[in-house]
């Protein structure tokens, strides 16, 4: 492990994807993520990887489905209205059961909406990337270390699913910078895949990349198989941070930028005598069950913190399955919710005094 050093959010998820292996980039420039183009048009061509510019969304994410096809590390990355262009694509490379990683800086929506920090793209990444039966495997960092930690993570799950994941970044992480420590560089190749489109040289059956199926029965087949996938990773791939849960008569769910600014409040809350926690999801689908489930028992009340208008709310619910009230606190449109106005929530929450 290298030193620290101090990096702005996308260029050190962009460092990471190459130390990561990955040596393939398809994108197209827009705020607030495009740092992570600009800093790979510059440093990708020097480890002998692949960086292309394309003239659409929609180009790119086509790029990435035949990059990954070869069995190779492919990425792109873009911000909220782009994510949407490249849903088709992502579709089809979920239906061609080919990993690949996906950056979503969000910004705020719905449209072009503006520049800010947001987390109005919970649904989009875990109910509706593109149309069909399927999931993506979503994390949610909330540290510059985490987004370069998350990349080699969501590489490696995705391979051992045939899934494609994202990070579900926003503009606040995106911008900012931290210390972060970078991983050695990983030597990850296409030969390590059997699955590969790489040519089969009369030495075994050909592989074939394809999400068109004309048989019902076959593409219900398919669909049941890839389930029955979801389901193993719903049982090993859920992840979440508890913290301060253990005797919490409040408990805050928050993921992201927003955990951040709810730790701040859960700690003022203690300092106040106030009996207050936190469980932040970090795999946003899987969604962490099990972690919300942990905490019905001693929990009074629950508040869900989002950048949005309700999004991930539903989940905490469905979680919670009615035994507990689960609350909602949330700004949008780019705006930050502050420690103060989290504490606010909490202290009526607790029949304190606001």
């Amino acid at each position: 492990m290298s030193e620290k050093v101090l990096m702005k959010g996308n260029e050190a998820l962009a460092e990471a994807a190459l130390s990561a292996g990955c040596r393939h980039f398809f994108g197209y420039p827009i705020t607030p993520q495009t740092e992570i183009s600009a800093y790979l048009a510059k440093r990708m061509p020097k480890v002998g990887g692949v960086f292309l510019q394309a003239e659409s969304e929609v180009s790119a994410i086509n790029m990435v489905l035949g990059a990954a096809a070869t069995g190779h590390r492919a990425m792109t990355s873009s911000s909220s209205p782009g994510i949407s262009l490249k849903s088709e694509g992502v579709s089809y490379i979920a239906g061609s059961d080919l990993p690949a990683l996906i950056i979503n800086v969000q910004r705020g929506g719905p449209g072009l909406g503006g520049i800010q920090p947001s987390q109005s793209d919970y649904w989009q990444a875990t109910k509706a990337l593109g149309h069909g039966d399927f999931q993506l495997y979503v994390l949610a960092p909330s540290t510059i270390q985490e987004m370069v930690d998350f990349v080699p993570l969501a590489f490696e799950v995705g391979e051992k699913y045939r899934v494609p994941s994202m990070i579900l970044s926003d503009g606040m992480l995106g911008q900012m910078m931290e210390p972060v420590t970078l991983p050695d560089s990983d030597s990850a190749t296409a030969s390590d895949k059997p699955w590969a489109v790489t040519g089969h040289k009369n030495q075994r059956q050909r592989n074939i990349a394809n999400s068109l199926y004309i048989s019902t029965t076959e593409l219900e087949r398919l669909n049941i198989e890839r389930f029955q996938r979801y389901d193993e990773m719903k049982k090993h791939e859920q992840r979440a941070e508890s913290y301060l849960t253990e005797d919490a008569d409040v408990t805050v769910v928050a993921f992201g930028a927003s955990s951040r600014v709810v730790r701040s409040a859960v700690n003022a809350a203690r300092a106040q005598g106030i009996k207050a926690g936190m469980i932040r999801p970090i795999t946003l689908w899987p969604f962490p069950v099990d972690a919300i489930q942990k905490t019905i028992e001693t929990t009074k009340e629950y508040l869900c913190v989002e950048m949005n208008m309700g999004q991930m709310v539903d989940d905490v619910r469905l979680a919670v399955e009615g035994k507990r009230r689960v609350c909602f606190y949330g700004r949008t449109g780019g705006v930050i919710p502050t420690p103060a106005e989290v504490l606010e929530q909490i202290k009526t929450l607790a029949g304190k005094e606001a």
